[in-house]
């Protein structure tokens, strides 16, 4: 697998003339750990990371002594950076050992992607988990402890088994299920009764 397969684009970024302030307000509402920094025709010249962000902090963490300070004072230089083509495992090693956040991916020259620990996890995890998780995660809202039921996923294909109150609480939690992005077929059952549904 390459980088190519699995970097986020397009690619957030700020500039060195970006305040630390306005950067931090990036990496917070984006829950990034860090950004590339470019310059005026999308060259990176840095990285602006959470750790950069905390270097610049008052000691007492209550906020920033300066908010005109710009990224560019703030910045981790010089920057690692990684082809497209490059292999993931390589990736993967090289922030394990340098303790990086994101690797910016570059081609010839250019910005087209970034790579971060996110990312990397991510071809961990199948399709079919995504939505399993994403699945139990919805029928915990609707229900809390207050049922349990079994969840499987086998290509898209969910089912659910388990107590339920009758054919509407089937019917609703076909219906819930649905809503899932990726969801292709649900199958409701109860003690050998079932409501199915396929795309």
């Amino acid at each position: 697998m390459r980088a190519r397969d699995v970097m986020s684009r397009p690619v957030v970024t700020v500039t060195g003339a970006t305040t630390v302030w306005d950067a931090i307000t990036l990496l917070t509402e984006r829950g990034f750990a860090g950004m590339p920094v470019v310059d005026e025709v999308g060259r990176v010249v840095g990285v602006f990371t959470e750790l950069d962000a905390m270097r610049v902090t008052r000691p007492d963490g209550t906020g920033i002594a300066d908010r005109g300070v710009l990224v560019s004072s703030a910045m981790t230089v010089p920057v690692e950076v990684a082809g497209p083509a490059d292999d993931v495992t390589v990736i993967a090693n090289r922030m394990l050992a340098d303790r990086l956040r994101c690797l910016p991916i570059v081609e010839e020259g250019y910005l087209v992607g970034v790579v971060s620990r996110r990312d990397l996890l991510r071809t961990l995890v199948h399709d079919d988990d995504i939505l399993l998780a994403h699945v139990r995660a919805l029928l915990d809202d609707y229900a809390g402890s207050r049922r349990h039921w079994d969840v499987g996923v086998e290509d898209g294909a969910v089912t659910v088994v388990g107590e339920l109150a009758d054919d509407a609480e089937r019917a609703v939690i076909g219906a819930l299920v649905r809503t899932v992005t990726g969801v292709r077929a649900v199958d409701v059952s109860s003690r050998g009764v079932s409501l199915a549904w396929t795309d």
